[in-house]
């Protein structure tokens, strides 16, 4: 694995710049070090983050807005103030109900965000 060194330890949110990652989907690469990464992603109404799965842990926040998220086939509806976690190599996606933001922490570190950054 390809280390990326580590965040500052104070990190405002205003100084980093949105990056397009998909049709009405942008985000936010936050804190990380090799074994953890939090990423803000925005997501408008009707956007959807395709069917995929990743050899990392994740915990998902959904900080505002409403997504039908689908986890092995399971699907439920979760709204601002939910919470769900996918186990690695696990297939998921959502699809964007009511515009909104997912806080999504991933461990190890996404290398592919790092890689593919656009700023």
């Amino acid at each position: 694995m390809q280390s990326f060194g580590a965040s500052k330890e104070f990190i405002k949110g205003e100084e980093i710049d949105w990056e397009i990652v998909g049709e009405g989907i942008k985000r936010k690469i936050m804190g990380y070090d090799d074994k953890i990464m939090l990423v803000n992603v925005y997501f408008e109404k009707g956007a959807i983050g395709s069917i995929h799965e990743h050899y990392h842990s994740q915990v998902t926040y959904v900080g505002s807005g409403a997504f039908e998220v689908t986890i092995d086939k399971e699907i439920k509806i979760m709204k601002g103030g939910d919470c769900f976690y996918i186990p690695p190599h696990v297939l998921h996606g959502v699809v964007c109900l009511e515009s909104g933001l997912l806080t999504d922490v991933f461990s190890p570190i996404r290398e592919d965000f790092m890689l593919n950054k656009t700023y």
